[in-house]
C-alpha cells in the first residue's frame, strides 16, 4: 500500500461535505449506483438513497467534526482513520474513532464503508 494520490486529496472536500452537513454535496462524491453502508447499518444503494441515509443521520446529531489521522492507498482502494467529533442536540459531544474504506470507479466512490462503534453516541 501506498500513502497519497489523487482521491486522498478528495476526501477532505468529502469530510467537509459531511461535516458541513450538506447531503447534495455529499452524493456528488459518488458514482450514481454507489453502494454505501454506515456502521451496522444495511447498504444502501444510488445517490438518491445514501442522501436519504446521511441526511437522516444527520438529523440525529447537532453537528460533526472530522479528524483524518491516516489514509493509505491500494489501487483504487483507498483507507482512512481518524476521530469523528459529534455534537448532540443537548450541546454535549463525543469523539469516536472511525474507519472508513473507499473503492473508486472513474474517480469517484462506488462503494463506501464506514467502520464505527456509534452507540455511544446515543447513550444516556
Amino acid at each position: 500500500m501506498s500513502s497519497g494520490g489523487a482521491a486522498d486529496s478528495d476526501i477532505g472536500g468529502l469530510f467537509a461535505a459531511i461535516d458541513a452537513q450538506d447531503g447534495t454535496a455529499f452524493v456528488g462524491y459518488l458514482t450514481d449506483d454507489a453502494v454505501f453502508r454506515f456502521g451496522s447499518a444495511e447498504p444502501v444503494q444510488g445517490r438518491a438513497a445514501a442522501q436519504v441515509a446521511v441526511e437522516s443521520f444527520f438529523g440525529t446529531i447537532a453537528g460533526l467534526s472530522h479528524a483524518i489521522h491516516k489514509t493509505l492507498r491500494d489501487g483504487d482502494t483507498l483507507v482512512c482513520e481518524g476521530v469523528v467529533t459529534y455534537t448532540r442536540h443537548d450541546g454535549s459531544s463525543i469523539a469516536i474513532p472511525f474507519a472508513d474504506v473507499f473503492e473508486y470507479r472513474d474517480g469517484l466512490i462506488a462503494e463506501y464503508k464506514i467502520y464505527i462503534d456509534i452507540a455511544p453516541l446515543y447513550a444516556e
